[in-house]
């Protein structure tokens, strides 16, 4: 990849992961914790949130070296479970909002994307026409990182998001059984990740990307 666009890509991977972690914190405050707010985590400036090896250094490394698929995050907002008025469902709908926000944030930026196609570029000028087709550049790794960012978190292994919302379909004792997994739940996701074949957890996100896509339109 383009180092310039690996650059742009890791700043765009960067603040929709910041978004990502402060809907967290805001929907976790709606429903009664405040840990977010008073850890100082509801804020845009990236110092808050970003931890130097999986906002900056995983990721473009991973950019550069040109993998199709790009894992990065932010800090995880912290949220204290027994603040929340209905524990486990409230849970779930905290991890729920930041996979939803980088779902919107696709959402708008393809829709620019056919506001775009719809300004005929080429009847523009040159300096107009370069601008419209870095705009629509930019655009098309908004919605390719966020969908990646909220397919990954979706996926049902702690401690991703997706975790919580697939621990309500279990009985207690098993489901917070199964969410202590956390501790070791990274080193399986990237022997997934690496493992070849069908196996391939970086085959089914790929897929679901392209899936995602087309739905989108793109």
């Amino acid at each position: 990849m383009d180092f310039t666009l690996a650059i742009v890509s890791l700043v765009i991977l960067i603040f929709s992961a910041i978004l990502h972690e402060i809907a967290h914190g805001f929907v976790a405050e709606r429903l009664g914790d405040p840990t977010a707010r008073l850890a100082g985590r509801l804020t845009l400036n990236p110092k808050s949130h970003i931890d130097p090896l999986m906002s900056i250094a995983l990721p473009l490394i991973l950019l550069i070296s040109g993998s199709p698929i790009i894992i990065g995050a932010a800090k995880p907002v912290p949220v204290d479970p027994f603040n929340l008025r209905d524990g486990r469902k409230d849970l779930a709908i905290v991890s729920l909002s930041g996979p939803l926000t980088n779902i919107l944030l696709a959402v708008i930026a393809s829709f620019a994307i056919k506001l775009i196609a719809l300004m005929n570029p080429l009847s523009q000028s040159v300096g107009i026409f370069e601008l419209l087709i870095f705009l629509k550049l930019f655009l098309t790794v908004v919605v390719q990182l966020n969908l990646l960012l909220a397919i990954f978190n979706l996926l049902p292994i702690p401690p991703l998001d997706g975790s919580k919302v697939f621990a309500l379909l279990l009985p207690e004792k098993l489901a917070n059984a199964f969410l202590s997994l956390g501790a070791i739940g990274i080193f399986i996701i990237f022997f997934l990740l690496l493992s070849p074949g069908e196996l391939s957890l970086g085959r089914l996100i790929f897929t679901l990307l392209s899936f995602s896509e087309r739905l989108l339109g793109l």
